[in-house]
């Protein structure tokens, strides 16, 4: 599958593309050289849903704090700051 195909397609899409190749990676019907074409493709495939799913994300957090008041998303910062600190010192 070529790179900008998979930039145009639908979370859906990919990820039906997704259980095909797992269906024939474990059928044990594909040569090695195929099987390792085909995880590639997997990987590549892999990694388009998980930037859909962080657009999705992203793209909620950011309605959620445009229909947030003012006190609201001033106390979101708060939280914010206050959880960071511990979210980097578990990396």
């Amino acid at each position: 599958m070529a790179a900008k195909e998979s930039l145009n397609q639908t979370f859906e899409t990919a990820l039906e593309q997704l259980e095909q190749i797992v269906e024939r990676l474990e059928s044990g019907e594909l040569s090695l050289e195929d099987s390792l074409a085909a995880f590639e493709a997997g990987v590549g495939l892999v990694k388009h849903c998980n930037q859909k799913l962080n657009e999705v994300e992203k793209n909620k957090f950011n309605a959620t704090i445009c229909n947030k008041s003012l006190q609201e998303k001033k106390l979101l910062v708060i939280q914010i700051f206050l959880i960071f600190p511990f979210l980097e010192k578990r990396k």
